[in-house]
């Protein structure tokens, strides 16, 4: 076949969207060799060996997990402050050296840098635990080592290991600053700006961060900037992203905002940090000039798996919690138990917990064997967890009624901290066109490729087309991909659904499902594409719908192979029996939203949407900008908003002393200072 096309080489697109496809295209750089798992669901196929058998650890890691996890969940129950955290908006100190000194904050650095040296499926089901209790120190733990310092465990040379790791494991936190305050989800936008100084051989870094979780408590920070420099392949200079260690004593940094009041996860600080003429020795470099994307976008797929164990774990508490009062609260004489409305409730919460279950801990057994290819993956455990789990917490929170909004019964407290998932990490939304793109991405380059080789370009003279498509029109190996889409796409002609499996006997019939299901799917990311043609790139409701559908289908690919395992095992008991139960509802739920999307496809509201949008926009656009809250960074209203409250909302300016924020006290450490609470900089 003719040389693979590229998305940007789309005809009849804009050149903004040209652009956004090209720098996206280089961000992500060459797609690995084999694809994954996700990616083989476009082409209609079903890669079995990466779902069966469901992963399991090995005997000594099962064993040195569960004596961890059985000291950290006795902790986590019986001693962590998690009311407390709530109401002073921070961790106390004690309870993070706790945690330090259980293993928690070192559990996957190898053991001759001073960690656990347990892997990424271990790290999740302690996140989970925490997670059960307390949303913010599952955050904080969350991101200390999932993105803090797993730039330097994975991309790390030996002396940066050797000095930085035994540090993070058991002394002080790390933290990834990769946000400011222009770039969110375009993580190639990076303002911050690096520059080398050849004649001192250090990197000079500027610039501002945000959001960066426990950034000012941390020892060490891993930040992401853009830089020009020398390609050392041709010699020419180029602009990228370089990945660099910086450590809060060096002159120049300045924790200007240690955090912000928030709804939820209130123990987490997130803190702004400016640059200014900051030095960095050379030696301070992560990975190659210019790869700082593929440090950042490596460390995510950790980040969105741990971030989907601490909703998992809110999640289970919520569906326990809420189970146990509906089968203890009466109305109308009975149990709220026995009525069909909260039954189905319980159902489907029950069905959603076993899906995140599933898709988390093959996720993290992908993460473990180092499969390369996983990228859409982690978005789609990432995305699905974040929804589906705060979608059992809320309707946990529905069934429980007034009682679970009040403050006291602490199931208010797991509503409130979960609802940030479906915004960091890369909100759902972008994570949905992710899905859809990335993991379409070599199907749909195929396609462009046929298109650009066997039909007529009017950009192109008379002679140069019949040139051209007589020489392709010969072409065997060309025709050969070029047939079969063509039938497909003006008769309907689909190929063979895979095969799923084998599986145990008592599953073949839900194999079959997810066979057709995945035949269907492939199909109709074809269709579309010829559908909507080059505006599939600007059409996210679309590219939503099927990428739901590829989530989907991997959740019920992970819930198959999960349940083969548990019946393989022999499972019993009234575990399995609720396991066995939530499978079976699972799929009827599934495949009732498969199909639904598959009918919107066609049939739906997007014109009317549009109309809709477009006079709200119109309507709000009349109102008074002083009236409303703006962006600080917008660039066509900055500065004219309304001024943002700050008398009764708690500040946390870079110089403030936690005597401040407590009324004197620190909570388990009697008056301190934020310079006494900072298990942090490692500094004293």
């Amino acid at each position: 076949m003719s040389k693979t096309a590229t998305l940007s080489e789309l005809k009849g697109i804009s050149e903004k969207d040209r652009k956004m496809i090209a720098e996206t295209e280089a961000m992500f750089g060459a797609e690995p060799t084999s694809m994954g798992f996700a990616k083989n669901l476009f082409w209609g196929r079903f890669r079995n060996d990466l779902v069966f058998p469901y992963p399991q650890p090995s005997k000594e890691q099962q064993e040195k997990t569960d004596r961890l996890i059985a000291e950290l969940e006795q902790y986590m129950k019986h001693e962590h402050p998690s009311v407390e955290i709530d109401q002073a908006q921070h961790v106390p100190d004690w309870a993070l050296r706790r945690l330090f000194d259980m293993g928690v904050m070192g559990m996957t650095v190898p053991e001759e840098y001073g960690g656990l040296g347990l892997g990424v499926t271990a790290y999740n089901r302690a996140l989970e635990t925490i997670g059960r209790y307390c949303g913010s120190t599952s955050v904080i733990v969350s991101a200390h080592q999932s993105i803090g310092c797993k730039a330097i465990m994975l991309f790390g040379t030996e002396a940066q290991k050797k000095h930085y790791l035994p540090k993070v494991a058991r002394e002080y936190l790390s933290a990834f600053c990769l946000s400011e305050p222009q770039v969110g989800s375009d993580a190639a936008g990076q303002e911050t700006t690096v520059t080398f100084d050849e004649a001192t051989q250090e990197y000079v870094l500027n610039g501002e961060k945000k959001w960066s979780t426990s950034g000012a408590m941390a020892g060490i920070f891993t930040v992401l900037a853009k830089h020009r420099f020398v390609d050392p392949k041709t010699g020419k200079a180029k602009d990228g992203v370089t990945a660099l260690i910086v450590t809060p004593d060096m002159p120049g940094v300045d924790v200007f905002q240690k955090n912000r009041s928030k709804t939820g996860i209130r123990g987490t600080w997130q803190a702004r940090i400016r640059f200014t003429n900051v030095r960095v020795p050379k030696e301070n470099r992560l990975h190659d000039e210019g790869r700082g994307l593929n440090v950042a976008l490596t460390c995510l797929n950790y980040g969105r798996c741990t971030l989907s164990a601490g909703v998992g774990g809110g999640a289970k508490q919520a569906f326990e919690q809420a189970t146990k009062w509906v089968q203890t609260r009466y109305q109308f004489n009975r149990p709220l138990a026995e009525f069909e409305l909260v039954r189905h409730t319980v159902a489907k919460m029950s069905a959603l917990v076993y899906a995140m279950d599933a898709m988390l801990y093959m996720m993290t057994g992908m993460l473990d064997r180092h499969d390369k290819d996983i990228m859409v993956e982690t978005a789609m455990t990432k995305v699905f967890c974040s929804h589906f789990g705060w979608q059992v917490i809320d309707d946990a929170m529905q069934i429980m009624g007034g009682e679970g909004y009040m403050t006291e019964n602490e199931f208010e407290r797991i509503w409130r901290d979960n609802r940030i998932h479906r915004i960091v990490e890369g909100s759902n939304e972008v994570m949905q066109s992710f899905v859809f793109a990335y993991g379409g991405k070599q199907l749909a380059e195929q396609m462009i490729g046929i298109q650009q080789a066997l039909l007529w370009d009017s950009d192109e003279g008379f002679v140069d087309n019949v040139k051209r498509l007589a020489q392709n029109g010969t072409n065997p190996d060309l025709l050969r991909h070029a047939i079969p889409l063509a039938l497909q796409l003006f008769a309907g002609v689909k190929p063979g659904a895979p095969e799923v499996g084998p599986v145990h006997p008592l599953l073949e019939k839900y194999a079959a499902k997810l066979s057709k299901m995945t035949q269907a799917h492939s199909h109709f990311f074809k269709m579309v594409s010829k559908w909507e043609q080059e505006a599939i790139v600007t059409r996210q409701a679309q590219q939503a719908r099927l990428a739901d559908n590829a989530i989907l289908l991997y959740a019920l690919a992970c819930a198959l192979a999960k349940m083969d395992h548990q019946m393989r095992a022999r499972q019993y008991g009234a575990a399995y029996e609720r396991d066995r139960a939530a499978f079976e509802h699972l799929f009827d739920l599934f495949q009732l939203k498969f199909v639904d999307n598959l009918r919107q496809l066609r049939k739906n509201a997007d014109a009317t949407a549009d109309k809709a949008a477009d006079t709200a926009y119109a309507f709000v656009d009349t109102l008074p900008d002083s009236d409303f809250y703006i962006h600080e960074s917008s660039p066509s209203k900055h500065g004219q908003g309304k001024v943002i409250p700050t008398a009764h909302i708690l500040q946390f300016p870079g110089d403030v002393a936690m005597a401040e924020l407590t009324g004197g006290a620190s909570q388990g450490d009697g008056a301190g200072t934020i310079d006494e609470l900072d298990v942090a900089k490692g500094l004293g």
